[in-house]
């Protein structure tokens, strides 16, 4: 979240006082909240990097979630033909305009007040952002998973969970998100940025990434691989063997395969826990564990139960490219 105000200006620290420049233009004061990700990025050579990293191209239109007060919007406008900004907070969007009146660049400016996550996204280019830690999740999977196609994305994220989206296989960060996120797209990271850089400061630091969304991604049904991949990590570090064949397991999965109408017979529990059990044993996956598994190896697992007849979602063997996205079906 980005910009600052006369009160912000005068709290920031020698080394940053060619920020001044940057908050000049805001006459009003305004209260940020720390609870609502509201951290303003104050370092120009932070904001500049972010910039040319991107490669705005001067025809792109550039998409900038929660774009604040519009340290990076100012940035983002001089360099692409349109950004589309997308603010929730109304306060934000009044000094959006004012300031990019003053700067002449409003008609470049189309500003969307609205919750990101329960928008539809216009067409667009690229994704620029410094997004609030509390919606990455969602939000990441809303880009990747969603039918608005598009170039790259740099963004500015919780360093924590921004080593999540670089994790491979046997790294001790490589949960669901990974694999999720790395189906459908290359991540390259940027830079580290300290909480020192953002008025107020966060708690945690921060860092930039690029995530690039693949020209080819495997043929397969996107609902039923985020579900089967939920049921592989809902404890990473069990085995697939212990997580397929508990009870509950096998119950949860005999219901929804009945009642989904995806098989043609019906089983009853001992024979689907039959399948499932010969699947993890001719597979070689009973004693592995999901963090250690490539995404071909899970993918190939996924597989092996879907030519037996278990499935993990409802919505049936052909995915809808229409629908690859439920704002309320996150990433841990």
């Amino acid at each position: 979240m980005l910009g600052a105000t006369r009160r912000v200006a005068a709290l920031i620290p020698r080394r940053l006082q060619p920020l001044r420049e940057l908050h000049e233009d805001i006459e009003e004061s305004i209260h940020f909240h720390k609870t609502k990700g509201q951290h303003i990025l104050t370092n120009p050579r932070i904001l500049d990097t972010i910039v040319r990293k991107s490669a705005i191209n001067p025809t792109d239109t550039v998409l900038e979630i929660g774009p604040g007060t519009g340290n990076l919007t100012l940035k983002l406008l001089e360099a692409s033909h349109e950004v589309i900004a997308i603010e929730i907070d109304h306060r934000m969007v009044n000094i959006l305009e004012n300031r990019t009146l003053k700067r002449g660049l409003r008609n470049k400016l189309r500003l969307i007040t609205k919750d990101a996550l329960r928008t539809e996204f216009p067409p667009f280019d690229l994704v620029v952002a410094n997004i609030p830690y509390s919606i990455s999740s969602p939000l990441l999977i809303k880009l990747l998973y969603g039918t608005t196609p598009f170039r790259s994305a740099t963004l500015l994220l919780q360093k924590e969970f921004a080593r999540r989206l670089l994790a491979n296989p046997g790294d001790s960060e490589f949960n669901r998100l990974a694999v999720n996120v790395k189906l459908l797209a290359d991540v390259e990271f940027v830079m580290d940025v300290s909480k020192r850089d953002f008025l107020p400061p966060p708690k945690v630091d921060s860092s930039v990434v690029i995530i690039r969304p693949k020209a080819k991604i495997p043929t397969v049904d996107l609902h039923q691989w985020r579900a089967f991949t939920r049921t592989c990590f809902n404890n990473k570090n069990k085995t697939l063997g212990a997580t397929f064949k508990s009870k509950r397991k096998v119950f949860e999965l005999l219901e929804l395969n009945n009642a989904s109408g995806l098989i043609r017979q019906q089983d009853d529990f001992c024979s689907l826990k039959e399948k499932i059990i010969g699947v993890l044993r001719e597979g070689g996956f009973d004693d592995k564990r999901p963090s250690k598994l490539s995404i071909e190896e899970l993918l190939h697992l996924m597989s092996l139960f879907n030519q037996v007849g278990v499935y993990f979602d409802h919505h049936g063997e052909v995915g809808n490219e229409d629908d690859r996205f439920e704002v309320d079906d996150v990433d841990d």
